[in-house]
């Protein structure tokens, strides 16, 4: 393509020119004012200076056009997978595609993204496909998109765009979905105490219905509720346990439902422990009781009450029992009135003395079975008459004497159960530096497990579970040598501290657990169990897709299992009896919070630019593409417009001066010569 075109190249600045040109006019208007004759030849003298000073060329150029650029952007964030969303927005790429293999001088760049941790970010996206088109061929920037976009800025002319933008709305406007939105909940709440959270279920399909609600923790046993539809209102939950706990929530399907992902919410809420209270029951003095007191209060988490025997009532030495007691052993407070309130019972070397009537054994044994925890710690004593394994607590300890104290240096070690168990499993391999240990009680385990035990294989330490709660006995009154060191001592305070805190229910000190994480968009599952091989893992992603994957042994006890996180939101997990939840990214993804499509989500860039929003509904009405001038309308009712810049590219130029200096020279000195004479006549 040829051009020619007029281009000055002033010989002087263009002001002083001017000014000079001024001058001249002023003077030439001045003779004409006094009648002069040469007036006109004066005039004609100084345009052509200023012609001459101007330098006029006439450039004849070789062009070669360039096309124009269409940047199409396709939102490809997880709420585009709703309603065929994501087959329209394919739909407006081969629109434009098409056009622009039908127009020669039309091409098309396409960038996809928007998906993101915190709901859908176009703006990046699009400043990506600006950044490698130059701005003087950019024809218009179309984006297909459901409008659920929560970075669209408030300034629409943030992208300076001099071509329009076209927002291509996927998804039926129409449409109607039932959401359910925790508007408040805690983020910590009291282990054992409820907890309120504040919801609402919206749904345009029946504002004035009601729908039922169903809330869980951490997949346990689900507690529903109707709530009035459209309303605020307060559900209550209890957390159980230490640490996160996965509060579920879901809402029942609607009449009319984009995706039910949008039916579920999540709340994970921190429990913690109020001071946990133990009671110390020690049946005698010996060198172990302060070992028992020295552990229990150096845990800043625990209430300590200890009351230690000194003198039994079958013993007379004359002595007044005000003179051996700050106290009287409140036996009816603590065990008939307050028992409920300890989260921890432990008997030291206690023997049967009259103390404690029949009545308050069974009030411990029904304490037990109804969630309470009880250990026991026993001597020569258990072993006799005297045992507390004669009592009602014979029902829920996990071992039972045979009559035999057993004298003679030993060295504890894990027992197979014990080097799988969460409570004893850390410890296992290292018995070689242990101390010894120089008398044991003769028993057999009854229920549980074994997880600590002599050389012959006779149990010396079992945990069971009785009831709702749990129980544990010591066979042995030699555990105080490791806390004394003796003979390189032992892992005491480790050992029994974990043992304690699974008596209170501790859960990642449970022996048969499921818990799951998701980090670097892998999912990672472990499945603690004592059984030497573990069921396969179920998984539900959000979506409500499944799979089944195997887990493979990592240690002994430890199963695990991962997989690819593919989607967002609460992931559901399954292993044999056990469940258990985590989250995918968010816990409540801000992309599923409205799955509505939003024509006002890009207004403010599609009113700077000029462009248009086109609603392409179920049945993908696409809009007609017109090519436009620059500055003209680019949108109607039914038609988007992607402009002309008519860019291009100089090949060649020829330059062809308009005012060369010899003639102009010649042609002034005429013509101020014929000014002369026709002044001098």
């Amino acid at each position: 393509m040829d051009a020619a075109s007029l281009v000055l190249s002033p010989l002087l600045p263009v002001p002083l020119i001017a000014g000079l040109t001024a001058v001249a006019v002023a003077a030439a208007a001045l003779a004409l004012a006094r009648g002069l004759r040469g007036w006109l030849w004066r005039a004609l003298a100084a345009a052509g200076l200023a012609i001459a000073l101007l330098n006029p060329a006439l450039v004849r150029e070789a062009r070669d056009p360039l096309t124009d650029i269409a940047l199409v952007v396709i939102d490809d964030s997880a709420s585009m997978d709703v309603d065929g969303r994501a087959g329209a927005a394919e739909a407006v790429a081969d629109s434009v595609r098409d056009l622009s293999e039908r127009d020669a001088t039309l091409e098309m760049v396409e960038v996809r993204g928007g998906r993101a941790p915190d709901g859908t970010r176009l703006m990046d996206v699009i400043q990506r496909g600006l950044a490698g088109i130059p701005r003087e061929r950019l024809a218009g920037v179309v984006i297909a998109s459901d409008g659920q976009v929560h970075d669209a800025p408030s300034d629409g002319d943030v992208l300076g765009l001099n071509a329009p933008l076209h927002h291509l709305m996927t998804g039926d406007p129409d449409a109607r979905d039932r959401r359910l939105i925790v508007s408040e909940a805690p983020r910590y709440g009291l282990v054992g105490e409820q907890v309120t959270f504040t919801l609402r279920v919206e749904d345009e399909a029946d504002p004035g219905g009601t729908a039922v609600v169903t809330l869980s923790v951490d997949g346990g046993e689900p507690i529903q509720a109707r709530v009035a539809i459209g309303r605020e209102v307060q559900v209550q939950a209890e957390i159980r346990n230490r640490g996160p706990n996965v509060v579920q929530l879901e809402v029942e399907p609607g009449e009319e439902e984009l995706t039910l992902i949008n039916n579920r919410a999540a709340v994970s809420v921190t429990g913690v422990r109020d001071r946990l209270r133990v009671l110390l029951i020690t049946g005698e003095p010996h060198n172990g009781a302060r070992a028992w007191r020295n552990l229990l209060k150096s845990d800043p988490s625990v209430d300590l009450v200890h009351f230690t025997i000194l003198r039994p009532l079958d013993r007379d030495d004359s002595v007044p029992a005000d003179e051996l007691a700050l106290i009287a052993f409140p036996v009816f407070e603590l065990f008939q009135l307050r028992l409920n309130e300890f989260d921890l019972v432990i008997f030291d070397r206690y023997r049967r003395r009259g103390i404690l009537r029949p009545l308050y054994f069974e009030n411990i044994a029904r304490y037990v079975e109804d969630g309470g925890a009880l250990l026991v710690t026993t001597g020569p004593p258990f072993a006799g008459p005297d045992s507390l394994a004669r009592t009602a607590l014979a029902g829920v300890l996990p071992a039972s004497p045979d009559g035999n104290v057993i004298p003679g240096r030993f060295t504890p070690r894990i027992s197979e159960a014990g080097a799988r168990h969460p409570v004893t499993a850390p410890m296992a391999g290292g018995e070689a530096d242990w101390g010894p240990w120089h008398r044991r009680i003769g028993g057999r385990a009854v229920s549980g497990e074994t997880v600590l035990e002599s050389p012959d294989g006779a149990p010396l330490l079992t945990l069971a579970r009785a009831g709702e709660g749990r129980a544990a006995v010591l066979l042995s009154d030699q555990a105080w040598l490791w806390a004394r060191g003796y003979e390189g001592g032992g892992p005491h305070d480790e050992l029994f501290r974990r043992v304690a805190h699974w008596l209170m229910g501790e859960p990642e000190l449970d022996e048969e657990r499921l818990t799951a994480s998701v980090s670097g968009g892998q999912l990672s599952v472990t499945r603690t169990t004592l059984d030497e091989d573990a069921p396969p893992l179920e998984v539900e992603w959000p979506s409500g897709a499944s799979e089944t994957l195997e887990m493979s042994e990592a240690e002994p006890g430890r199963f695990t299992a991962s997989t690819e996180a593919s989607e967002q939101g609460l992931v559901r997990l399954r292993s044999g009896d056990l469940t258990a939840v985590t989250a995918s990214g968010p816990l409540n993804p801000r992309e599923f919070a409205d799955l509505r499509p939003d024509p006002e989500g890009l207004s403010m860039l599609t009113d700077a630019s000029g462009g248009g929003v086109f609603t392409l509904g179920p049945g993908v009405n696409l809009p007609d593409w017109r090519r436009t001038r620059a500055g003209a309308r680019q949108a109607g009712p039914d038609w988007a417009g992607l402009q002309r810049n008519e860019a291009y590219v100089v090949m060649s130029a020829e330059r062809t001066p308009l005012a060369p200096g010899l003639l102009l020279a010649v042609l002034m000195l005429g013509l101020l010569a014929g000014a002369w004479r026709r002044e001098g006549r």
